[in-house]
């Protein structure tokens, strides 16, 4: 019999197990019959020998005797330890798998999406251009922690992008080239056509400034003798403006360099901002895309809230 994997989601943990494929009706016949399943089962659970297994049922022993050479024969159970009692040798039998199945020749697929059991469609779909046959495509940028770019910041949120590769982790496999990268070597290697997802705002992310004029929801840059400000979020749509730190931005777009490829935008005001962008992304990605319906553009506000009261955002708000 052929081994191989029993995958399941239970709630938000998958469980896996091995399970035995039966491709021989005469195996599967002899497996089958009321007595022998009975025995199968009792013997998945533990270790018994027949004599054991006979005063369980109530029956003759020589019956479950016969029960378990089928068994044995088949290779559904095996003999796992022999002891002596009472002058003899008892042998001890187990099933040879937790599980078992029907295969049928053919039928296989590409493994795509395997682990994600516990997520739906809207969340594959809007990451749909970031994974082919399975594996990675595209960047994520963060901002350099050096001071760079015309607000001389260093960027402080770069390590958000930890957290969001975990959860692509679960549905997309590591690409062979390096996946993240610094928003300053993106510019200098000229790879601004790929599928790109921006984490940072504006005044720590170039990427993310230079693609602020295509976005739904801007971020407002205002030049100043000082240089560049910033101003918080601002919504032409409902002519709202966000500048908490706290607020942020989720986004997709056709990528303005390419139009085969997209951008994924998560950026904050500050830094906060940003993390919360992410778990809205994350954590949250049922609430965040809840009107999302596979458009071109896509942009939702998020607020970050601190609801356990430690002076860390863990939770959001949608708004737009």
């Amino acid at each position: 019999m052929n081994k191989k994997i029993l995958l399941q989601d239970v709630g938000s943990i998958q469980q896996v197990k091995e399970i035995t494929m039966v491709t021989d009706a005469r195996k599967l016949k002899m497996m089958l019959g009321d007595l022998s399943w009975k025995i199968l089962t009792i013997l998945s659970k533990k270790e018994m020998y027949p004599l054991e297994i006979a005063k369980q049922l109530g029956m003759h022993e020589q019956k479950v005797y016969y029960h378990i050479r089928k068994l044995a024969k088949t290779g559904a159970i095996t003999v796992t330890r022999e002891e002596n009692k009472k002058g003899a040798i008892a042998r001890y039998y187990k099933a040879s798998s937790s599980a078992f199945g029907i295969e049928f020749s053919g039928g296989y697929k590409a493994a795509q999406n395997i682990c994600m059991l516990n997520i739906d469609e809207k969340i594959r779909v809007f990451f749909n251009e970031f994974s082919n046959n399975g594996v990675f495509d595209g960047k994520i940028v963060v901002g350099s922690p050096q001071a760079h770019g015309p607000f001389k910041t260093s960027a402080r949120d770069g390590h958000y992008a930890a957290h969001l590769t975990l959860f692509l982790g679960q549905f997309t496999k590591m690409p062979t080239e390096f996946a993240v990268k610094l928003d300053v070597d993106v510019k200098a290697e000229k790879e601004e056509k790929n599928n790109l997802i921006l984490v940072g705002g504006p005044g720590t992310n170039l990427l993310t400034q230079e693609i602020n004029e295509h976005l739904p929801i801007k971020f407002i840059m205002q030049s100043s003798q000082q240089g560049f400000l910033l101003g918080g979020l601002s919504s032409e749509k409902t002519g709202q403006n966000y500048t908490s730190d706290v607020s942020g931005l989720v986004a997709k777009i056709v990528n303005p360099w390419d139009s085969s490829k997209r951008i994924v935008v998560l950026a904050g005001n500050k830094a906060v901002g940003t993390k919360a962008c992410v778990l809205a992304l994350t954590n949250f990605w049922k609430k965040t895309l809840e009107k999302y319906q596979n458009q071109d553009t896509f942009a939702v506000v998020i607020v970050g809230f601190d609801l356990d009261g430690d002076g860390k955002v863990d939770s959001i708000e949608v708004r737009e």
